[in-house]
């Protein structure tokens, strides 16, 4: 099977797989296999119907009369805005929206935290936010300026995925273009979850959360959202097998109990703790099945959680990696 084929904007790092790793230079998940398709697929650009007014998520009336310079301040909202084709108005982004051509755009956040000066600088005509972005002061800031700014609720689930495309076009005053492409998205999700092989034993996958820069080790369970990638993919979740909430502190006692076939993780997250080989050596990692076949498959940062256009090609890629 030729990994390299899979289309869309993920990077895909399996370790003991059986594809032989690339030539090129790799990061510290050497000796995984990776494959980079940072590709958005848009529609034609469609014309604004404006003025609208939308229901924000912080129980605000907005109302939008211009989209011509737009700011989305997370990088799962700015996915949607290129691929419902308005890209070329978007003015500035989040530091996780790294795909192509994104990526040439000022950044006006870090972490989870705004600039409001820098956004302002750009000059928005709108502002499209998430809860969980602030600081609050922030945010009040970008209000009182004058520019309309629209909090869009969070996807956490694969049915979110649709309602927060269709939620992101009806405040850019597209609300056809966000109807075809949840379509188009709910189609080919639905096609990915057709590949999956049912009618076997289900693989056991535990989802980390690393950042080893911070000593911050997490195991995800109900809610995090991978567990509704991982049910995609026809696997099942250890930390929802456990109870657990959707991230609880790393023991080895809980993983050693999960005995997962295979971790999922975040790129950045396996090259913080120096790769698979630094991953072995977490709290109860080297006890488990998936460190004795070295099971390890992680997804771009800005890919695996982001319940967007996407979301098809991380069920595909971790179907694929489970196999």
């Amino acid at each position: 099977m030729n990994r390299r084929l899979l289309a869309g904007a993920l990077l895909l790092a399996l370790a003991g797989c059986a594809a032989p790793a690339p030539q090129a230079s790799t990061p510290a998940s050497s000796g995984a296999t990776e494959v980079n398709a940072q590709r958005i697929k848009p529609l034609a650009t469609p014309t604004p119907a404006l003025p609208v007014t939308v229901d924000s998520a912080d129980g605000r009336k907005i109302t939008i009369t211009d989209v011509s310079r737009i700011i989305p301040l997370a990088g799962s909202i700015s996915e949607v805005v290129f691929t419902l084709g308005l890209g070329a108005n978007v003015v500035g982004r989040d530091v996780a929206a790294t795909f192509e051509p994104a990526k040439a755009l000022p950044v006006v956040t870090s972490g989870h935290d705004v600039s409001a000066e820098s956004t302002l600088s750009l000059r928005p005509t709108v502002i499209l936010t998430e809860p969980g972005i602030g600081p609050p002061e922030a945010i009040s800031q970008l209000r009182d300026s004058g520019v309309p700014v629209v909090v869009l609720p969070e996807a956490k689930r694969m049915p979110d995925t649709y309602t927060r495309i269709e939620a992101i076009a009806a405040a850019l005053g597209v609300p056809g273009a966000g109807r075809e492409l949840a379509e188009r998205t709910k189609g080919e999700i639905d096609a990915a979850r057709a590949t999956v092989p049912r009618g076997q034993r289900k693989p056991r996958v535990a989802f980390l959360y690393l950042r080893g820069q911070a000593a911050v080790y997490l195991l995800g369970g109900k809610g995090s959202g991978a567990d509704s990638i991982i049910d995609a993919a026809g696997a099942s979740d250890v930390g929802v097998e456990l109870g657990l909430g959707p991230f609880t502190p790393l023991t080895a006692e809980a993983l050693v109990k999960a005995q997962p076939d295979a971790i999922l993780v975040m790129s950045k997250g396996l090259d913080s703790v120096q790769g698979v080989d630094g991953l072995l050596k977490l709290p109860g990692v080297a006890q488990t099945p998936a460190a004795a076949g070295r099971r390890v498959v992680a997804i771009e940062d800005g890919v695996l959680l982001n319940f967007g256009p996407r979301t098809a090609l991380v069920v595909t890629a971790l179907a694929e990696g489970l196999r």
